[in-house]
């Protein structure tokens, strides 16, 4: 989420800063890197939930931890409503 906002984007809300109790900084992942981040949690999958624009490729990118392994990942933001 850090990262998207550093880059400039200023589409991602992320309101609650990374806490998990949102899911303003809903995005799409490359489902080529899919298996390259741990699992998602009850709690994110809870929030995700909320979401009419829900895919399989769903995350928040707040509970995404980045490193070098990811070069090359992109991601697209989900609608807002």
């Amino acid at each position: 989420m850090e990262i998207v906002r550093d880059g400039g984007i200023d589409e991602m809300l992320a309101l609650c800063g990374g806490c998990l109790s949102c899911a303003t900084c809903h995005v799409f992942i490359d489902p080529w890197f899919a298996d390259r981040f741990s699992a998602m949690s009850q709690d994110e999958s809870d929030l995700l939930d909320s979401s009419e624009h829900r895919r399989e490729d769903s995350r928040l990118a707040c509970q995404l931890a980045f490193d070098s392994k990811l070069d090359g990942l992109r991601i697209a933001l989900a609608p807002e409503h």
